[in-house]
């Protein structure tokens, strides 16, 4: 039994078909508030996002199951409380979120709905509870993450993942490229990839994907689960087939959104190795996002990730013009890709943590 603050109630959201359903309602002041709470924390509008553009998000899907209640004090909105249930084989995993505006911190309304969560996750045979957060730099202690790299500090939301039994198992770098810049170094990167890579040719497209890449593509997202520094998180091996990748694709072409990848193929073999998504919502104006960047094991050593990213961002200029920045996150540990990155210009602008619990019996 969930025993939730006097005043406060949570609601199962169903999000509708289309953003212009008469039910359609909740869902839009859902996305509203979301974007309240980012902005809250990052003190910009960076990782705002349109309701029609996060609606295919919360369609039904195969591959997970999508939880979410929309938070409320005295009829008004206030936050959110989501969970994701993996349903490829026999999954103990559960990915989870709370998030509160900052006007109602502090009144247990997290900690009721962290409950409900936990109650869901248990409820489903789900024994490993993981989340990410942002840290904003702050004075004060500080927590390290068992990998050794980076630290965060001890905030408010540290202190409620500590309360309820959580351990920070890794840090996260948000870093930010400047689109309005000079692009000579990523042009003299570019080259030097080029040269190192003989053995290799690009291929871009934009979603949905082509047939000839399908295959390709499914097997390197596929490997995001398994070959991405994890640290002592937990993520199941993952299937994707050409019927995943159309789901995946219909995500973004549903609402307008433009996904492009750049991907490096070996000519002998016609072998798909590295890839790096861009993409960006129908207003050109906001910030780009950096999404997948992988290079398969096999492959690594030709400079293929400094290949797929560079190429990616000069044609981005293409793309959307308008568009201040490109977004991206990786593991702080991850020392091959934050130095490519750090070659391009990427700078820091913020840290998240990854968190985990696992549940007794």
């Amino acid at each position: 039994m969930i025993t939730a603050p006097a005043g406060v109630d949570f609601r199962p959201l169903t999000a509708p078909v289309s953003i212009d359903d008469a039910d359609a309602s909740e869902f839009i002041e859902m996305v509203r508030v979301r974007n309240r709470i980012y902005r809250e924390i990052a003190g910009h509008d960076d990782h705002r996002i349109a309701p029609d553009e996060l609606l295919p998000h919360y369609q039904p899907d195969e591959d997970e199951r999508r939880l979410m209640w929309t938070i409320h004090v005295d009829g008004q909105m206030v936050g959110r409380a989501g969970i994701d249930l993996p349903l490829q084989g026999d999954s103990k995993l559960a990915f989870w979120l709370v998030e509160l505006v900052r006007d109602v911190w502090g009144h247990g309304i997290g900690t009721a709905a962290y409950e409900l969560l936990e109650r869901i996750a248990r409820e489903n045979g789900r024994t490993v509870l993981q989340s990410w957060a942002a840290h904003p730099d702050a004075p004060g202690p500080r927590l390290a993450p068992p990998t050794g790299f980076g630290t965060i500090p001890e905030d408010h939301a540290a202190r409620f993942y500590l309360r309820h039994g959580f351990s920070l198992e890794q840090i996260e770098r948000n870093s930010a490229f400047d689109l309005q810049g000079p692009f000579d170094g990523v042009e003299r990167l570019l080259a030097q990839a080029v040269a190192a890579s003989s053995e290799y040719r690009l291929v871009q497209w934009f979603v949905p994907t082509p047939p000839e890449f399908v295959d390709g593509y499914a097997w390197m997202k596929s490997r995001m689960a398994t070959d991405a520094p994890a640290a002592n998180l937990e993520f199941d091996e993952e299937t994707w087939d050409a019927g995943r990748i159309a789901r995946h694709d219909s995500r973004y072409t549903d609402s307008g959104r433009t996904l492009q990848v750049t991907a490096a193929q070996h000519i002998e073999t016609g072998e798909l190795c590295a890839f790096n998504e861009l993409v960006i919502g129908k207003d050109h104006t906001e910030a780009s996002h950096q999404e997948d960047t992988l290079v398969l094991k096999d492959h690594r050593g030709h400079r293929l990730g400094t290949l797929v990213k560079c190429a990616g961002l000069l044609s981005w200029r293409a793309v959307a013009p308008e568009s201040p920045r490109v977004i991206t996150y990786n593991a702080e540990e991850n020392r091959p890709m934050l130095d490519i990155n750090e070659a391009i210009g990427f700078v820091p602008i913020a840290y998240e943590g990854a968190w985990k619990k696992v549940l007794d019996d």
